[in-house]
Parts: structure tokens; C-alpha cells; sequence
């Protein structure tokens, strides 16, 4: 049962609408603002002390310094008494749109490639600004349920939301100790190493693949059967292979944040996003003469054994520079990733 129900008054200007949620720790519910219209309101639910509820309401702090466009915004923290006692809130923006678990609910034949490369970097450049901290603020806990999606008219705005597990990192060694999600957690964290900005772009780098594949890395059929490290030691194939219109940048780009040495993924959120970020610009501009030359190239390498995939690659970079080419030369790019040449 919940602590507040719908109705009930939190303080002059905010009431209880609905429960919208609730985990081991909190309860997550729409309120209406007097002033504001809707909010939501994150309620813990058991709090043993008042220095305990001042420890619970350290998110809020953290939010409070970390102002930025895809970060939820925070607007009150208090405390209200409910029929358990005094309980700690804070209220935030509220996103009707949901979490990335209700956006891959609405695409089942899989989330289109540009909305998941937008959905991406912006979580990326939410998350720049806690990693750019000093020290740095590590999320811990990324995961679908933790990105929010609205809308700012028609155009998408993603939130990185839920810093309860956030954390600073130690000032000496730059990591913290491990918490979060099992299926989005690094393998230094799942094996006790500690957890570094490196972690978070495992987790980023996580809902990347399951967007653009609609499968977890190193999982099976999608989904993990077992938590164990053993499954690392399967080849983790590219998001290429099962998405067609991935290009084979996007795939090392991914591939990159999925690396079992965290020293071999980008250092933090911020390389990523500018990376996405230099991607979107020189999409944005048609390469048609680079285009063509790539395209002879590829056709010329087709029939050279063992340069098929070579020559596929160069096609799919062809028609990503100057996406016409598609329209001649896409059938037979999905032939050549097959291994059929014509």
C-alpha cells in the first residue's frame, strides 16, 4: 500500500494525483502544483531517522548542481508526514512520454536507427556534464527504466533521470563502489573492481545495442539467462549484424563502449557525445563525388576473394555519405552481407 494516495496534500501547493511507480526505496507519483501544473515526486519510503532522510535527499543535491537540458530538472525537496512518519520528497519535472522501456514498447519491430543515435548522444550529453564534475559524479545505474522521453513540441528531448545510486568519485582513484542494474552493470563492476565513469558508458553503450538491435550485449535470444561472467567469453557480434542500417562507424562506435577492459572504451560521456555529435554533422552534409568513389571501389573489390566484406563496408559508407546511392546499390550491399555476390 501506498504512503500517500490520490488527494492527499503534501504541503499548500502540491497534491497527490496518481502513483506512477515504486522500487525497494521509493515511490514515484504524479502531483499537481498549484502554480505548475504536473510534476512528479519521488517519496521514500523507509526512513529509519531524520539524518537518514537528509542522507536520502543527497540526490537532490546532486541534481541541484547538475542544471542541463537532458538532465530531469529538480524544482523542491522537503518533507512530509505520512501514516508511517516523516518521509523525505523531492519533485522534478514530470515527462508524460515515459521511460525508454515504453519508447522500444512503441517501435516492436525495433527502434529506428536515427532516433536511437538522438536518443543516445543526448543521454550522452546529460551525462557529460556529471562525468565533467571534480571530481567526477558517476550515475551508476543507467538503464532503460532511468532515461525519461518527452517532447518539447514535436521534438524529442531525452532526461537522464533516478541519481539515487549516483555518486562522487573517489578524488584519488576516480571510482566508487558498485551498484545498479545486473543486465546494464560492466564487468569490473559485476567482478567487485570498482566503478569509474568508464562503467557508465558500458551502461550507456548497453541500451545503445538493445536499441538498434532490440537484443542485450553478450545475452542470448535478447535477454540474459544468467548473470554469470562466463558469458562474456561468447564473441559479442555488431549491432551491424543485425540491423541493416547501421554503418560500420556506428558499429565501432558501439563496439567501443562494449569493451571488457574499461580502459579501452571513451573515458567518459563526453567523448561520446561529441563523437555522435561530429557523426550528425558530417551526415548532414551530402559527400556525393566521395560517394561515387566509393562506391567503384567497392564494386571493383566484389569479386576479389576475401574482399567481400570489405567492399560491403565501403558501399554501406558509400550510401551513407550520399544516401541515393541506396536506391541502386542497397539490394546488393544485403546480398553482399549475406556472402552472395552479383
Amino acid at each position: 500500500m501506498a504512503l500517500l494516495n490520490s488527494g492527499d496534500r503534501v504541503n499548500d501547493t502540491l497534491v497527490i494525483d496518481r502513483l506512477l511507480g515504486e522500487g525497494a526505496f521509493a515511490e514515484v507519483h504524479r502531483v499537481r502544483h498549484a502554480y505548475l501544473g504536473l510534476q512528479a515526486m519521488k517519496l521514500f519510503k523507509k526512513v529509519a531517522s531524520l539524518q537518514e532522510t537528509h542522507r536520502m535527499l543527497d540526490e537532490a543535491r546532486l541534481l541541484s548542481t547538475l542544471g542541463h537540458a537532458n538532465i530531469v530538472r529538480l524544482f523542491d525537496a522537503n518533507t512530509v508526514q505520512t501514516p508511517e512518519g516523516l518521509r523525505g520528497f523531492f519533485t522534478m519535472e514530470y515527462l508524460p512520454g515515459g521511460s525508454l522501456e515504453n519508447l522500444t514498447q512503441a517501435y516492436p519491430h525495433g527502434v529506428p536507427t536515427d532516433i536511437a543515435v538522438e536518443v543516445v548522444e543526448q543521454i550522452a550529453r546529460g551525462l557529460a556534464v556529471a562525468h565533467e564534475q571534480d571530481p567526477p559524479i558517476l550515475h551508476r545505474d543507467i538503464s532503460l527504466a532511468n532515461i525519461l522521453v518527452g517532447y518539447d513540441g514535436s521534438v524529442m528531448r531525452v532526461r537522464v533521470s533516478d541519481f539515487g545510486l549516483a555518486k562522487r568519485a573517489d578524488p584519488v582513484t576516480r571510482t566508487a563502489s558498485a551498484k545498479g542494474t545486473l543486465a546494464f552493470m560492466a564487468p569490473e563492476v559485476l567482478t567487485n573492481q570498482g566503478y569509474s565513469t568508464a562503467s557508465d558508458m558500458w551502461s550507456v553503450g548497453t541500451i545503445a545495442y538493445y536499441l538498434l538491435t532490440s537484443h542485450l550485449p553478450y545475452g542470448e535470444s535478447g535477454r540474459y539467462s544468467s548473470y554469470s561472467f562466463a558469458r562474456f567469453k561468447r564473441p559479442l557480434l555488431p549491432p551491424g549484424r543485425y540491423n541493416d542500417d547501421v554503418d560500420p562507424w556506428l558499429d565501432d562506435l558501439v563496439m567501443s563502449t562494449l569493451q571488457l577492459d574499461p580502459h579501452e572504451r571513451p573515458v567518459n560521456a563526453r567523448v561520446l557525445a561529441d563523437a555522435l555529435r561530429r557523426r550528425g554533422e558530417s551526415r548532414a552534409k551530402p559527400q556525393p563525388d566521395r560517394a561515387r568513389n566509393l562506391a567503384d571501389e567497392a564494386l571493383r573489390l566484389y569479386r576479389t576473394p576475401g574482399e567481400l566484406e570489405r567492399a560491403a563496408n565501403l558501399m554501406e559508407e558509400a550510401i551513407d555519405l550520399w544516401p541515393p546511392l541506396g536506391e541502386q546499390h542497397r539490394s546488393r550491399l544485403r546480398l553482399w552481407r549475406k556472402g552472395v555476390m552479383m
